[in-house]
């Protein structure tokens, strides 16, 4: 039974926020519950879970597949329930990459991409700076077991769980990291797009917020290694942000290891914002567009009109 729920705030107040402000806000709170989750999980992998004895040593962590999947799986879950805390208001976004693509093909209004944009990093770092205050206990007894190299006395280890970095096989180099960014994001916008695509096979009974954690889960089992598959510019540069805030210093910015990678920072940006515009043409390139065409012909025929059939001819 429907139950009428009365605001909090006196109506005559929150006219601001029936626009654009309301909007940004559900931005933000999609985006702090995203990363609280998100970020959260990396933190029970990497320094709770050894911390607290349920591990082989202080400093033991992704001793098999499973550790990966609980990473995966918990960031699928960050995604869905993001997504349900702010879809109705804004269509929860949640990721610069995506507001920009819906910009660019599903008519979103180019105004709002700065204010969304803004929201989502702020969110990014609220939701990172709350993993830190429940886990830094945990963080700073990892760190203190764990061996170096250290930069202000912190470990790439713990910075992994608020920000991303790139595998030792790429020796540094920038392209690999850079295409893995770009193929992870526009995979995820693709499916973005089939999943709230109506002409298409569209998912019912308001569940695609679970099929776009889906996603986000297969995205990260099968393309998640080579640079921590951050696919979304603000949940990579909101906690790092944070991290450099809180003594990570240059593993943050320029985002940096001695003899493993340099000035890193910029990849989790801008290679998300070009893969989620490259994901949403290709999706409409070969899908959308097909789609469209088929509606048009369906609509320009007269009601129990059949399709015309062509000969070789074309007679």
């Amino acid at each position: 039974m429907a139950v009428e729920i009365p605001a909090i705030i006196k109506p005559s107040r929150l006219r601001s926020r029936g626009g654009l402000l309301g909007e940004c806000l559900a931005e933000f709170l999609g985006t702090f519950v995203l990363i609280s989750f998100g970020c959260g999980v990396v933190a029970m992998a990497v320094a709770a879970l050894p911390g607290s004895g349920r591990a082989a040593t202080p400093t033991t962590i992704f001793l098999a597949a499973g550790d990966w999947l609980l990473i995966t799986w918990g960031w699928a879950m960050a995604v869905t329930f993001g997504v349900y805390v702010g879809g109705g208001v804004s269509g929860a976004h949640l990721n610069p990459a995506v507001t920009l693509a819906m910009a660019v093909r599903r008519g979103f209004a180019w105004a709002k991409v700065l204010p969304y944009w803004f929201s989502q990093v702020v969110g990014a770092f609220t939701g990172a700076a709350l993993v830190y205050l429940v886990y830094h206990a945990a963080i700073h007894a990892f760190d203190a077991a764990a061996p170096g190299p250290k930069v202000n006395g912190h470990t790439n280890a713990t910075f992994s769980i608020f920000a991303t970095f790139p595998a030792p096989y790429f020796h540094g180099g920038i392209w690999g990291p850079l295409i893995d960014q770009i193929v992870g994001t526009a995979f995820l916008l693709m499916l973005i797009a089939a999943v709230n695509d109506l002409r298409n096979q569209a998912v019912k009974a308001n569940l695609a917020p679970l099929i776009v954690g889906f996603a986000v889960a297969a995205i990260g089992m099968s393309y998640g290694a080579n640079a921590g598959y951050a696919i979304n510019p603000a949940r990579d540069f909101g906690p790092r942000l944070l991290t450099w805030v809180e003594g990570w210093k240059s593993l943050a910015f320029p985002g940096s290891v001695s003899g493993s990678y340099s000035g890193y920072w910029w990849i989790p940006i801008v290679g998300p914002l070009i893969g989620g515009v490259v994901g949403i043409v290709v999706y409409d390139l070969f899908i959308g567009d097909v789609l469209l065409l088929r509606s048009k012909l369906a609509e320009s025929r007269e009601p129990g009109e059949s399709t015309p059939v062509r000969t070789v001819n074309g007679e």
